[in-house]
């Protein structure tokens, strides 16, 4: 897979991902325990990743070409 298709990907992940923060945040999401613990325990560590992915995924990403 080419750099810019992984890019591309991960960033639509990450904005995909960011919608049902907005919902629990913003909306009524936060009143209903089993939503909200979906979110706080499962899409929001994935956000990090990605977002930590996109930011500094190159250097990762050369440290295991050395390895």
């Amino acid at each position: 897979m080419k750099a810019s298709t992984e890019r591309k990907i991960i960033r639509w992940l990450h904005i995909v991902l960011s919608i049902p923060i907005l919902g629990y945040l913003y909306g009524p999401l936060a009143g209903m325990p089993r939503q909200a613990m979906v979110v706080k325990l499962i899409i929001f560590p994935l956000l990090v990743i990605s977002g930590l992915w996109l930011w500094k995924g190159h250097l990762l990403k050369k440290r295991l070409k050395r390895s």
